[in-house]
């Protein structure tokens, strides 16, 4: 099963996590797979969505917020768009649009930002939301302070952590079609509680950038892990091979403690939605050029079929059908 592990160095101000996805990072791949219009991903478009996928779990286990977690990529190269949401109980789903030929070495920057202008986005959508209350989200740009292109997911996320939170922060990332793994190594803020959902930005924050001895001894130590190591060592002998001469304070599972899982929270009632937001004239139109409507899902490869007598219902109630309606392929 996939693992989240999260430990402190103790008497330090740094924390870190590391993610193991298996079973949740194979059956989205299983799915793009299966996907006859589609087809498996490109292998290095596979490694980055696993990277994006385990960074994002790493994210979301960071903080304390009630809400899903999306991690997105816009390109400006032959991946389009990426996208991984996790959900609080670590519900994850993830998909990427590939418009053009990815060559089997292609680099990040070739994949998304062949001429500067990728962007990479985090939203936090609160599950309850408060009256007026809006999504929070963040975006930065795929090069560095010089301008420079970055070609590791993992700098790129450190760079929003320190930009954003104003907080130090290590990742190693890595993925293959087996797993999707990471590690996050964070220096802790000076006061309080300072994670995405909750930001706790202040001077002595900002302050202690690249200063702190001790995050900056243990993120040497982390960067030293290497993407097979990652991807084939078991979280024990990670953390063992990384700090043996640190004292790691495990927390340890609970019971009821979600795990990591595939999960989709498509449904035939969004795609109804869509479908009345198309517009009475526009779904007639693709009913007359096609015969009917089927809207497949990126995340999952779900069919979400609707007959001519369907859409009709769609918009004589301006409500969505209920399940039942039709049958799911």
């Amino acid at each position: 099963m996939s693992e989240i592990h999260k430990f402190l160095f103790e008497g330090l101000p740094v924390r870190g996590v590391l993610v193991r996805l298996t079973d949740a990072w194979t059956e989205v791949l299983q799915r793009r797979a299966s996907n006859k219009s589609a087809g498996a991903y490109p292998l290095p478009v596979q490694n980055m969505l696993g990277e994006m996928t385990a960074a994002a779990v790493l994210m979301q286990s960071s903080i304390k917020f009630n809400g899903s977690l999306i991690l997105q990529i816009v390109g400006d190269g032959p991946v389009k768009l990426a996208v991984v949401e996790v959900q609080p109980d670590f519900g994850l789903r993830a998909t990427a649009t590939v418009i053009g030929d990815v060559a089997p070495d292609a680099s990040l920057s070739a994949m998304v930002n062949v001429n500067n202008e990728g962007k990479c986005a985090i939203t936090l959508d609160p599950k309850n939301r408060f009256p007026g209350q809006q999504a929070y989200q963040g975006v930065v740009p795929l090069f560095g302070d010089a301008h420079e292109k970055l070609e590791k997911l993992s700098d790129v996320l450190a760079h929003y952590m320190l930009q954003s939170e104003q907080l130090d922060t290590t990742l190693v990332l890595a993925a293959d079609d087996k797993v999707a793994t990471g590690l996050l190594i964070q220096r802790l803020p000076l006061q309080g509680v300072g994670n995405l959902a909750g930001s706790l930005v202040s001077e002595a924050n900002e302050d202690e950038i690249g200063l702190n001895e001790h995050y900056n001894r243990i993120a040497i130590l982390a960067s030293t892990l290497k993407r097979e190591e990652l991807l084939t060592l078991d979280v024990e002998t990670i953390l063992k091979r990384l700090f043996w001469e640190e004292t790691l304070v495990l927390f340890e599972p609970q019971a009821g403690d979600a795990v990591p899982h595939f999960s989709c929270t498509c449904s035939r009632e969004r795609v109804s939605n869509m479908i009345l937001g198309l517009g009475l004239e526009e779904a007639q139109s693709i009913i007359a050029e096609r015969g009917d409507i089927e809207v497949g899902c990126e995340f999952c490869g779900v069919l979400y079929p609707f007959d001519p007598v369907d859409v009709a219902h769609i918009f004589k109630s301006s409500s969505p059908l209920p399940p039942a309606s039709a049958a799911v392929q």
